[in-house]
């Protein structure tokens, strides 16, 4: 199976949330795609639906495909701890996923086209695997001869981004360090990873 790429909208219409960010298309249609899409909310949904729902969206949300998501989840397990909450701080230690929340991308696909185009780099190598898991205190940092590229500078230059206490960007050179795996409370994303440890465990 090959990755999504096609509208956004419509991915966002069947989770009946925005999970890109702001999406005008979004709020104009917020109910399921199709022709029955404005009848498919009076159904009720099952239990093992709505956990199946739950881990569809994160799976949308960090473009990631049903094996190497299953992988990040049986990581999350071995790793002792809360599960859920440790699922996402492998997550969000993704190289894509960083290269997103410091600004260098408008969006995590974005990054991870960066990522794959040798674009980035972690502690001065250039690493081209959107999955690497970064270490808190490696830096990530945009490759010499790519700081002029049109799609870097417009992200960077966006000033509705916001900042995140557990990365440390420094603008003029155009790096960031990665200072340690948020908590819980600093991702802002809507999800309830409860639900997904619930499928994964039946």
């Amino acid at each position: 199976m090959a990755r999504y790429t096609g509208p956004r909208t419509k991915i966002a219409r069947k989770f009946g949330e925005p999970i890109f960010g702001s999406d005008t298309s979004f709020e104009k249609k917020n109910y399921p795609p199709g022709q029955h899409g404005l009848n498919r909310r009076r159904k009720k949904v099952s239990e093992y639906g709505v956990q199946l729902k739950e881990k569809q969206k994160v799976k949308a949300l960090y473009g990631m495909l049903e094996k190497q998501f299953r992988r990040t989840f049986e990581a999350a397990e071995r790793a002792g701890g809360v599960t859920g909450e440790v699922l996402l701080q492998l997550l969000e230690s993704r190289l894509d996923n960083v290269v997103y929340r410091m600004g260098i991308a408008p969006t995590r696909a974005a990054a991870r086209q960066l990522v794959s185009h040798r674009h980035i780099t972690v502690d001065g190598e250039v690493v081209n695997i959107p999955s690497y898991s970064l270490k808190p205190g490696q830096i990530v940092a945009v490759r010499e001869k790519s700081k002029a590229l049109e799609v870097i500078q417009n992200a960077l230059g966006s000033t509705q981004r916001s900042r995140f206490s557990w990365i440390e960007w420094d603008a003029s050179s155009m790096s960031g360090k990665f200072m340690q795996k948020p908590e819980r409370a600093e991702i802002p994303e809507n999800i309830n990873e409860q639900l997904i440890v619930e499928l994964y465990s039946k």
